[in-house]
């Protein structure tokens, strides 16, 4: 694995879960596998679990870790060719992204979509100018529209606890106050339709439907309470609208998860998550929340990954 931009970039899902299996039974198996190599994490947005868990999976290699915050640590970048840089940028990310690369082994890159413009937001021109420019392989934390570890963690978690060998796992939208991207449901919508032994479909409002070259082969439902009937997981989620980009067209409070709505299903969420807006709190702290062990999958999604980049170093 030379990048992990997306689940595309994963050869095999099925091989990615065993390692993960097997490394939450002795994480630190492999510590010196990044033994003299260091992790470089760039962060243009906030985090908790992705910034502590990659961290995290870094150690259990042996990776030395440097983090940065652009947001007030770092030059502010600009990332379109030709500009004559005149106004409030300083720095251009063709020398950012070699610079970073002489310091480190592998960089990761969190930034988020500027949920204004579909064309550049689609572009990644952050993500893949730090591709394009770098000379290091690049990692995934979370993108304009995408967050692959996230869906890892997801797929980990799934496999965990499912009972059947073939679940019925339904992605549901949820009411924000805020317009959220679609990053985290593209990419838990990807990785699903890797996942073959799974009976996925989506439900949200009118409206919201995501990217259609990601759903193309997804059944999709309206009717949220019709979708979730014998669901064995559901995973809730908000995000804004992909036409028009970026819009809230509803905060309609009955979207949110319910015990009644959830039934004898395992919930599932990326946190941070709202608290009786998106689901009731009956809901986030019973026996059927799985949210904080998803959380903790974080750290062996990070580490699968990272070992499968350190092998092609």
């Amino acid at each position: 694995m030379k990048h992990f931009l997306s689940a595309k970039d994963i050869d095999s899902l099925e091989a990615l879960l065993q390692m993960a299996s097997a490394l939450k039974k002795a994480p630190q198996k492999f510590k010196n596998a990044g033994e003299g190599k260091t992790l470089g994490l760039l962060f243009f947005n906030n985090s908790l679990r992705t910034r502590l868990s990659t961290q995290k999976a870094a150690f259990n290699l042996g990776l030395h870790c440097m983090t940065m915050n652009f947001g007030n640590e770092g030059w502010a970048l600009e990332f379109e060719d030709g500009t004559i840089m005149d106004q409030g940028k300083a720095e251009h990310i063709k020398e950012a992204a070699q610079v970073v690369s002489q310091y480190c082994d592998i960089m990761g890159v969190r930034a988020f979509a500027s949920m204004t413009d579909k064309q550049k937001d689609e572009a990644e021109l952050v993500i893949n100018g730090f591709k394009k420019y770098a000379t290091i392989p690049v990692l995934n934390m979370e993108s304009s529209t995408g967050h692959p570890l996230q869906a890892l963690a997801d797929m980990i978690t799934i496999s965990e606890n499912s009972e059947k060998k073939r679940p019925k796992v339904v992605l549901s939208w949820a009411p924000h106050p805020k317009a959220l991207p679609q990053a985290v449901a593209n990419s838990f919508a990807e990785m699903m339709q890797l996942y073959k032994e799974v009976d996925f479909s989506i439900t949200h409002p009118k409206g919201y439907e995501l990217n259609p070259e990601i759903t193309k082969n997804i059944p999709i439902s309206h009717d949220q309470e019709e979708a979730l009937k014998e669901a064995d997981f559901v995973y809730v989620k908000n995000w804004s609208t992909y036409t028009p980009y970026g819009e809230v067209l509803s905060k309609d409070k009955n979207w949110m998860i319910t015990p009644e709505k959830l039934g004898h299903a395992k919930f599932m969420h990326c946190l941070p998550v709202r608290r009786n807006v998106v689901v009731a709190d009956s809901v986030l702290d019973s026996d059927q929340s799985l949210v904080i062990e998803q959380a903790n999958n974080r750290t062996f999604a990070a580490q699968v990954v990272l070992q499968k980049m350190l092998e092609n170093l």
